[in-house]
This record gives C-alpha cells, structure tokens and sequence, in this order.
C-alpha cells in the first residue's frame, strides 16, 4: 500500500467541523484552526498554531472551510429539457408529475454519450460550487434496458445511485399500472439492482402518474427483498402515506416533506428516517415550501438536497438550498449548513463524510468568504466551491 504525502490545510478563518467536540455547538466551529489530510482522510485537526509537520501545504487565505455538500438527491441521467413547462407553471399551469413523460421520450432516444456527458457536466457544475458527493436516480427510461443504463451511467460518478423505475407509470402502460409495477419488482428490479445501492417510488396519491401506498409498498420490499435501501417521493402534492410508510420500512430518507400530518410529524419523530427537503422545487413550482421549523422542534433529521431534475428545479446549487431554507422554510443559518452537510450524510446512512473529524473523508469546501453565515447572506453569489487535496 502507498502511503501518500501528507497536506497542512492551514489560513482559515472558520472551520465547520459539524463535530460538536472539537468546537461550540452543533457545528464544531473553530478559529484559526487547520487540518492534515492524508490519504484522502483527516488525520488531525486542531488550532493553526499546534499542527504537526507536514509534507505539503496549503494555504486558503483567511477562508472558511466546511464539509463537502452533500447533495442526497438528484435526477441526473436525461436528455433533453422543459424550459417551456417551466415557463407555463410560472403563468399559473399547476404541477402533477406530468411532464416526466417528456424527459422519459427525449432520454429513451439519447445515445451514450448524450447521456454521460450531460451527467459529467452536471455534476461538474456541483463540485464547483462545493458539493462532494451526490446521488443520481434513474427514473427517465422506465423500460429494463433503459434503467439500467441509466445505474450503469451513473456509477461511473457516484457510489450512491438509486433506482427509480417507479417514478411514473410510463404512457405505454396507461391504465395498466399493476403490469408496470409487476416489471418494475421483477425483471426491472433483477436488471438493475447490480448498479444500485437504494431504490425510490414517487409515492403521490394526489398525481395521476405516480403510485399509491399499496404500489409504493410493493416497489419498496420487493427492493428491500433484493439487498436495497430504502428511499421515498414523498407527501409533495398533496397529503399521502409516504412518509409514514419511510418510518414502517426503515427507509433512509422520505423526501419533499412538503404536506405533513401532525402523525407525519410524530412517526418521523419517532424514527430513524431523515425528511430530506428540496426548497429548489418549491422555487420552481410556486408551491409552498415545506415546514421546516415544525420538523426540526419535533426533533426530526432533516436534511436538505438540490432535486436537480430538468423539470421542477433544473438547479445544481446546494448554496441556493441553503439560502431559500433560511429565507423560506424557517431554518436559520447553522441549521441549513448543517442539514446541507451532515443531515445529507444521514440521509445516505453515511458517517465518512458530512463532518470533518479525523477519520472522516477528506471532501471539503472551501468559501470565498470569512464564514458559513455568507452562504445565506450573500445568496446567488458563487463563493463555494470544492477544496482539492491532491
């Protein structure tokens, strides 16, 4: 094994550790501190003036450091886009998951390499604006070949992929949902697990084109029967059981969150499921945003995530979820930072990345700015990015 040389990170302002026993409260900040990375992990972390020697350094100029992004959910792999269903929903055109079926035709057409250099150019616009990890779903192929195409394409940038045949009913299965849904547990599933770590259902009675509890329990244990975690499109339109079916089943994360029972509330309070809350989709549907404020007094995990999709929230910015969570949904500062870090790594049952501890993955990013505050003080501003160690 090659021992790699060890990097001095050193001339910060802040440092968000999220590691509540290396700073005050619950994001460990510190002051002139620094960190040794080696081997792509932190080995120390401590004040400035106590490191240890190290190989090489570097120095980030009076900026401040937090944990990577870490971005649980994403649409990733399409073709095409829908500016144009965007602009009619700003007109007043409500949102019903509708127009999936479009990215669906556009993405079954697409080549290779259409789709991987789309998904290369996403995800680079997410490392440069900090985000170190993201999951991709599939979900715009709906037929075996093309979902499992889709999981092929996005390991090839990310460990968490997440199969989503059941994102709609495609049209070609019209009225015979059942017959999707038996594809879906059965020669889809058998496809596409090899490339998957998690499988999701748009679990939404109030859309035509996504499933009901009973379907949505379906997909979910047939993916739990095939060594999958568990994950959840849930309670976006509308009042439904998606997120208390997430809490029944164990899954990871129930996501949107946006219309929750007071018994919603009280099971994911009582669970280990975090609510992962996707403020770019209410930007871009003019829906209401979800209540975060409720959820993190009930004491809930809750994390936030992009959603970047081409078709409710075309947006790869974790910085701009963090400023509308602050802005919108009732979470201040430390909170957003926090979910946008360490909530996403609970999100993807992850304890190597969302904090910067020693042990932990070595993904940080760094902000042209003095602090995490500037995240929602300065919002549409680009002053994250991702900080590489060699």
């Amino acid at each position: 094994m090659t021992t790699h040389a060890a990097t001095l990170i050193t001339g910060l302002a802040e440092l968000v550790s999220n590691d509540p026993e290396l700073g005050p409260g619950p994001l460990g900040l510190m002051r002139d501190a620094a960190l040794v990375v080696q081997d792509g992990t932190i080995a120390w972390v401590g004040p400035a003036g106590a490191a240890p020697p190290a190989d090489e350094r570097v120095d980030v100029g009076g900026r401040a450091v937090l944990p990577g992004f870490v971005d649980s959910h994403a649409h990733l792999v399409f073709a095409g886009e829908r500016s144009a269903e965007f602009e009619a929903r700003m007109s007043g055109v409500p949102y019903d998951g509708g127009g999936i079926a479009s990215t669906v035709r556009a993405t079954r057409d697409a080549g290779d390499e259409l789709l991987r250099s789309q998904l290369q150019r996403v995800v680079a616009e997410m490392r440069a604006q900090g985000t170190t990890t993201v999951e991709v779903k599939s979900g715009y192929g709906l037929t075996v070949a093309d979902e499992a195409r889709a999981l092929r394409l996005a390991r090839e940038v990310t460990v968490e992929t997440t199969f989503l045949g059941a994102h709609v009913v495609p049209p070609e299965y019209a009225g015979r949902s059942d017959e999707y849904v038996a594809l879906v547990t059965g020669p889809m599933l058998a496809a596409c697990a090899p490339h998957a770590r998690w499988i999701d259902v748009f679990c939404e009675p109030a859309s035509p084109h996504a499933f009901d509890g009973p379907a949505s329990r379906a997909v979910l244990e047939a993916g739990r029967a095939a060594g999958l975690g568990l994950r959840v499109h849930g309670n976006q339109l509308g009042p439904g059981p998606g997120a208390q079916l997430a809490v029944e089943l164990g899954a990871a994360s129930v996501d949107h969150c946006t219309f929750l029972s007071d018994a919603d509330v009280d099971a994911l309070a009582s669970g280990q499921t975090v609510a992962t809350l996707l403020p770019g989709v209410e930007f871009s549907t003019r829906q209401p945003y979800p209540d975060a404020r409720r959820l993190l007094d009930a004491g809930v995990t809750v994390a936030l995530a992009t959603d970047c999709n081409p078709g409710t929230c075309f947006s790869s910015s974790m910085p701009l979820c963090v400023a509308l969570a602050v802005r919108e949904m009732g979470m201040t500062p430390v909170e957003a930072v926090l979910a946008a870090t360490r909530g996403g790594a609970a999100a993807l049952r992850r304890d190597d990345i969302g904090h910067l501890g020693v042990g932990a993955r070595a993904e940080m990013a760094v902000l042209d700015a003095p602090s995490y505050r500037y995240l929602a003080y300065r919002p549409g501003v680009p002053l994250a990015r991702t900080l590489e160690v060699a």
